[in-house]
């Protein structure tokens, strides 16, 4: 259970501890509405409602509720964790694992095993990004509901930002680009995206690392954050991601080339500018 502290200062000396916990910890209605049923607000140790005004040198105490999420089975298995303190825990996704219990898919996602890793408490998954079943790299989880929310704000205004390593069949021509097409869903297919007038705007940086006349090492910057973007969008300039067997072309069960190899955005509860990093896997190469 986590605990948001706040000591009264003068700027905020005969305020409304509802104008506290909107304005300063920028809370949504519906968790101030969750906290209230919780007594999760606290001044000076004592549960206090949210007309209480509060004065210098007064500790606002919020306890956020959190409860074990029903749908996900704790099941003990590998977790690359790259970095973990009480707000968030971000770990290194690898090959052929969901983000997601799905159908067919209830025991061996990245779900089942953040939550064995948190069996021993009360704890809500809440995968912040998501990647392909395929793609590796960083995923952040938020271990409670404000800092979902606080993330999910840097998700939408584009402070969260995210950096992607591809391996793509045929070298981009500019070896620097932006890639501005809009996507929608293909008719009638429930996975596959295409460019399209009518689509969402998706837009992609990008950066030839290296290449060999035949393959290219990129580095990805997505700008907006469309499904298969970087997938859809390489596949639409003529070089497909190496083994994208929905948009290219899949060789000999070959690894698909894809991972998120930082992202940058800044911690939800100390708004610290944080960069986290997932080395590269050793097969994420041009040969």
């Amino acid at each position: 259970m986590r605990k948001l502290e706040m000591i009264i200062d003068d700027l905020n000396s005969g305020k409304e501890v509802k104008q506290l916990l909107q304005n300063n910890f920028k809370l949504s209605s519906r968790l101030i509405t969750k906290l209230k049923n919780t007594n999760g607000i606290k001044l000076n140790g004592e549960s206090v409602t949210v007309r209480k005004v509060v004065a210098v040198g007064d500790v606002l105490e919020l306890i956020l509720p959190d409860a074990q999420s029903q749908n996900v089975i704790p099941i003990e298995m590998p977790l690359d964790i790259l970095y973990e303190d009480e707000d968030i825990l971000v770990v290194n996704k690898p090959f052929d694992m969901p983000v997601h219990p799905s159908m067919n898919n209830y025991d061996n996602t990245l779900g089942n095993a953040v939550m064995f890793h948190y069996k021993d408490i009360p704890f809500t998954y809440r995968p912040v990004n998501r990647l392909d079943r395929d793609t590796t790299g960083v995923v952040i989880i938020a271990r409670s509901a404000y800092s979902a929310a606080e993330l999910s704000k840097q998700l939408q205004n584009g402070t969260y930002k995210k950096t992607y390593i591809c391996v793509t069949d045929g070298v981009p021509n500019p070896a620097i680009g932006r890639i501005d097409a809009p996507i929608k869903r293909e008719q009638e297919s429930v996975i596959k995206r295409i460019v399209s007038n009518d689509g969402k705007e998706a837009i992609t940086n990008y950066k030839v690392l290296e290449e060999n006349g035949k393959n290219a090492l990129v580095e990805v910057k997505p700008i907006t954050g469309r499904t298969h973007q970087i997938r859809v969008h390489f596949s639409y300039i003529g070089c497909p991601l190496k083994n994208d067997f929905l948009y290219g072309k899949q060789e000999n069960d070959d690894i698909f080339m894809l991972h998120c190899k930082s992202v940058e955005f800044r911690h939800p509860v100390t708004k610290e500018k944080m960069t986290v990093v997932a080395p590269n896997p050793s097969y994420m190469k041009i040969v």
